[in-house]
């Protein structure tokens, strides 16, 4: 009875398989595929990715690990009006930033080219596709609706010869853009649109980052993908929920063409994240104008700007795998991507003190000339960080925030003739302050209690204000970002989104922080002590000016903000 017990113990705290690992490892003991896994990422180098993308990235890397198989990076360079070297060169950075690697299995659409062309001939000699005449306007109004059936072009039943010598043309660089195309004959009365004799082909002269001027007609991503994915041997083609649509003309084109292989193509729910978009062409706009500093804007959902914000491998994986993968679509709380960065950050960073917005404090009775050094841990769980030493004197900076000269009934930190802690130093108690001809605080003064050395009272008195500090005169200056989100509301994905935007998502400060991080690496994260986890700006900083991005504050202030 005990074992029985411990076997419904053990099966019950089991973490249960996504619906994707469901069908793979079904596969895999039916000998599908010859029990092979190989999936793939397939992005298109017309922006930088971003997290939605890494939930991909994290799924199709992470199933070719746990089933002993392998994932290609092939970049579906089909349109190169939008294609760029840049976004190729970020979008590797980004994969091996997070942890994965496709080792030599890089591949581009592009490279099958002359491949999926002559499947196109091969198509038009079965009847099975034909050159339309039709502009791109006429075949949208053609297609029909989801109610009604569209009509067939009138270039439909050309002779084959005839389309062959068009396309061979078309490929001659003989017609202007848009002229023509080349397209599927299925089935204008399907009540799937995406049969509905999809383009194949179109005329486009634009330069591609790779080829060239070697081609002016290109395969439409609906044909080039399965072809690329039966050419690569994909055995599991697992895509977002919006491509569901789309796999029956992924099938179509696969039953008709002699690939060798025909892969399965899987769909699950993409990433929605709150208080943000992730329409490539609307952060394409806020770029462009210029609504941030650039595609790695930490404000941005990209992982570059993830990344420059101070966001960890870790970190990101961890939430992946907490949202899990889903067959239908909602909307993930931003709340919770932060969360996951606190807990990786909380065991990983460094504990120094930084005074954002400082005010003086001179401690009268402290000597003039005087400089001590107190050892403070890094970390008060984790002694293996080790220790800094931290440099006081008569003159420290405070916190702004941290005095009040009325206090109200539930302020406990520093006020007129009110004693606090200055974390691991001295308890020191406000006497007067100086202000300027504006009536603004300039100077706190105080006194000390010696006999408090290291933070802690010998007649075991407490107090219940502990305050961060610096030195004034062995402290460093540095620029402090305080980033907030980017959109004041959830669901920003309006077509008027921009109207959205948080016109308070950026207040840049000149702060103090300990002389010890001026050899602050970048990327380095680090507790601000009481304001939240920072990170060096990977961009910015230089060995003349540092600069720190809050990653994020040490609770949920935002939750407050509603």
């Amino acid at each position: 009875m005990e074992q029985d017990a411990d076997n419904k113990g053990s099966i019950e705290n089991e973490k249960p398989a996504d619906f994707v690992r469901t069908i793979i490892k079904s596969d895999r003991q039916s000998g599908k595929c010859g029990g092979k896994v190989i999936t793939r990422f397939p992005p298109e180098p017309n922006g930088y990715l971003h997290i939605g993308h890494a939930k991909s990235i994290c799924l199709n890397f992470g199933i070719a690990k746990e089933f002993s198989g392998r994932c290609h990076l092939r970049f579906d360079d089909t349109n190169p009006e939008k294609e760029e070297t840049e976004y190729v060169e970020s979008i590797k950075d980004n994969i091996r930033w997070l942890g994965f690697d496709w080792a030599e299995h890089l591949y581009y659409a592009s490279d099958y080219y002359e491949q999926i062309y002559r499947y196109a001939i091969l198509l038009i000699k079965e009847g099975k596709a034909y050159v339309c005449d039709l502009s791109p306007d006429e075949v949208r109004q053609c297609r029909g609706t989801l109610t009604e059936p569209g009509k067939e072009s009138p270039y439909r039943n050309r002779p084959v010869a005839e389309n062959l010598d068009l396309f061979e043309r078309m490929r001659a660089g003989e017609f202007e853009d848009g002229s023509r195309v080349l397209r599927a004959k299925i089935d204008m009365a399907s009540p799937n649109i995406n049969l509905r004799d999809p383009v194949m082909y179109r005329i486009l002269r634009a330069e591609h980052h790779r080829t060239g001027n070697l081609w002016c007609i290109y395969p439409m991503y609906d044909f080039a993908h399965p072809i690329s994915d039966a050419l690569e041997d994909i055995t599991h083609s697992i895509c977002t929920l919006e491509f569901e649509d789309h796999r029956p003309l992924y099938d179509w084109f696969l039953d008709n063409l002699p690939v060798p292989c025909h892969p399965q193509q899987i769909e699950f729910a993409r990433l929605n994240l709150s208080y943000t978009v992730m329409s490539k062409r609307k952060l394409l706009e806020l770029v462009e104008g210029n609504h941030v500093s650039g595609w790695d804007d930490p404000r941005m959902p990209t992982i570059s700007g993830l990344r420059r914000r101070g966001y960890t491998p870790d970190a990101i994986r961890k939430f992946c795998e907490r949202i899990g993968v889903a067959k239908r679509d909602s909307v993930i709380d931003m709340a919770l991507l932060e969360h996951t960065i606190r807990e990786d950050l909380n065991e990983k960073a460094k504990r120094v003190m930084c005074v954002l917005r400082p005010v003086k404090v001179i401690i009268d009775n402290y000597p003039e000339d005087k400089i001590e050094e107190f050892e403070i841990p890094y970390h008060p769980e984790n002694t293996s960080m080790g220790s800094r030493k931290v440099l006081f004197s008569r003159e420290i900076y405070i916190e702004k925030d941290d005095f009040m000269e009325e206090p109200t009934k539930k302020f406990f930190r520093l006020a007129p003739g009110c004693e606090v802690r200055l974390r691991g130093a001295y308890f020191i108690t406000c006497t007067n302050v100086k202000k300027n001809g504006a009536g603004e605080i300039v100077e706190i003064h105080c006194t000390y209690d010696p006999a408090t050395r290291g933070g802690d009272a010998a007649d075991g008195r407490k107090v219940k204000g502990t305050l961060h500090w610096v030195s004034a005169s062995r402290s460093i200056p540095i620029e402090v970002r305080l980033y907030e989100r980017l959109f004041t509301v959830e669901n920003p994905n309006a077509d008027d989104f921009k109207e959205y935007l948080n016109p308070n998502s950026l207040e840049i400060l000149t702060s103090m922080t300990e002389s010890g991080l001026k050899d602050a690496q970048t990327e380095s994260c680090y507790q601000f002590e009481r304001q939240g986890y920072f990170c060096a700006d990977m961009r910015d900083s230089t060995a003349g000016k540092l600069v720190f991005n809050r990653t994020v504050t040490l609770r949920d202030s935002w939750a407050k903000k509603k």
